[in-house]
Order: C-alpha cells, then structure tokens, then sequence
C-alpha cells in the first residue's frame, strides 16, 4: 500500500520536521562522520519516519499506531538529534565509554521481562489481548541480559562487576517509572517502553553496532552482541507490536501509553547523554 494514502507529507513536514538534523558524511579515512553545521533536507526527515511505519506494517491504516509515532516523534529526534547520541552512531565509543552505556543497559534488560509480568499480572480481559502479546514477548526477550554480560566481558568487564554496578539515576528512573506505572497506573503503559526501545534499536541499533565494532576494532559480534541482535529484529516482531498497539481503544490507555513512550524516549536520551 502506498503510504501516500494515508499519510499527509506537507503536514508531517510542517508539524514534524521543523528541526535542523545532521548528515553523516564519509570522511577521508572512510570513517563516518556527523557534520553538525550542514541541515538535511526535510525529504530526509520525513523518510526517517516513514521507515519507522515500514518497520511495524504498512498493509492497513494503523490508528492508534499512527497517533502514537506523530505524539511521540518529538521525543524520538530529541534522542536523535542529541550530541553524544548522534555522535555515538556516526562514530562510535571509546572502550571506557562503551563500557558505560553496557553497564547501564544491564539493568534495563534485566528488569525488562520482571516490568511486563508485573502489567500483565494487571492487565484486565478487555485488554488480554495486550497480556497475550507480553506472554510472548517474554519468552523471546528471556536471557538476553546474559547478551549484555557476554558484550562486557569481550571488553574487559566480569559478570561480578557488572552485577555490583550502581546504575545513574537516569536508569534508576527508567526503571522505576516503568515497575510504578505496571503497579500504580495503567499497566498497558507497558507497551510505551517496548515501542521506545525497539524503535531506538531498530532505527539505530544497526548503524550504532557496526560503528563501536569499528571504533573498538572488534570482531564479528563480539561486544556487540546485544545491539546487533536487537537492530535486526523480523519484520514479523515488530508488526506484532503494532498489531497489538492497534487493539487499544480506550482514550485514557493511549493517554497512558504515549505518557510512557515519552518518559522512555526521555530516559534513554539521559543515559546516553550520561555516559
């Protein structure tokens, strides 16, 4: 379906993309660099976020689904647009640097799985079809905390050390807020941290990957396990997530759910920023 049907260029430009960006550019080395003085051209802007849809479907007009990326996209190019991430992306981290951001990723990972049985332990059946699609999700995403230790260990960081690091209080909030509202709010808000992080890693979970591997000189997956694996989820994974998006109806639910992907989209760019 050609996405002209239902999508508005001249407002998406006008509404969303009224923003400079930066370009990536080759430089001599063949490194890639962002050039932080040159604007990309708002044809760019809005391929961005037609990839996004292309990446959750494009067979059927997604209401909610739709309504979620135009409330959220704001927050989606705050983490885009910000320097240690899109430096990150374009060029890489130094070893110390990339240790960070693991170690921060760690406990995300491992309390991923804890949050959403925590919503779907609350999830009401006018929403079961919300809970279904977490039961599954779970069993995809279990051990993958163990993907992230693998990574810190390939760059000199023990499974005990990983274990006894305090995380920033950026992290802390992520995961916090995502545990308060699976118990005190809307447990379907659940979903708002899924779209944040699959969307940061499919978007940019590739382009980030192969330039760490680059920057750190590392081998095929080595320490990039983690994000590599995750920036190549199936077309499949991630039209799941839009089809349950789209089961949602209930005007305070999606309040609950942009809510959320906003606080994430926030805390992800705060950890990045961070490191």
């Amino acid at each position: 379906m050609n996405l002209r049907n239902f999508l508005d260029f001249d407002q998406v430009r006008m509404a969303m993309w009224h923003r400079p960006a930066r370009r990536i550019e080759i430089n001599l080395s063949g490194r890639r660099r962002r050039n932080s003085l040159d604007p990309v051209d708002s044809s760019d802007r809005v391929r961005t976020f037609i990839n996004i849809v292309r990446l959750f479907g494009t067979e059927s007009v997604p209401n909610f689904f739709m309504n979620l990326v135009l409330r959220t996209d704001e927050a989606r190019r705050e983490f885009e647009t910000h320097p240690v991430a899109l430096d990150a992306i374009a060029n890489g981290l130094s070893a110390e640097r990339y240790r960070k951001l693991l170690l921060e990723l760690y406990p995300i990972v491992w309390h991923f799985n804890p949050i959403c049985g925590a919503a779907a332990s609350r999830i009401e059946d006018s929403h079961r079809k919300v809970r279904y699609f977490l039961y599954e999700h779970m069993q995809e995403e279990s051990g993958h905390e163990e993907w992230v230790s693998n990574d810190l260990q390939a760059i000199g960081v023990s499974s005990g050390e990983a274990a006894a690091h305090r995380p920033t209080t950026s992290t802390l909030t992520l995961v916090g807020y995502n545990y308060w509202t699976a118990d005190r709010q809307n447990p379907c808000s659940v979903l708002g941290m899924l779209y944040a992080l699959e969307v940061i890693a499919s978007v940019y979970g590739g382009s980030f990957a192969e330039s760490v591997r680059d920057s750190l000189l590392l081998t095929d997956d080595r320490g990039v396990s983690f994000i590599g694996s995750h920036a190549t989820m199936d077309a499949e994974h991630m039209a799941q997530l839009r089809h349950v998006l789209n089961t949602v109806e209930d005007d305070a639910t999606q309040r609950s759910i942009v809510d959320s992907t906003l606080v994430n989209f926030e805390m992800v760019t705060r950890i990045f920023a961070d490191i």
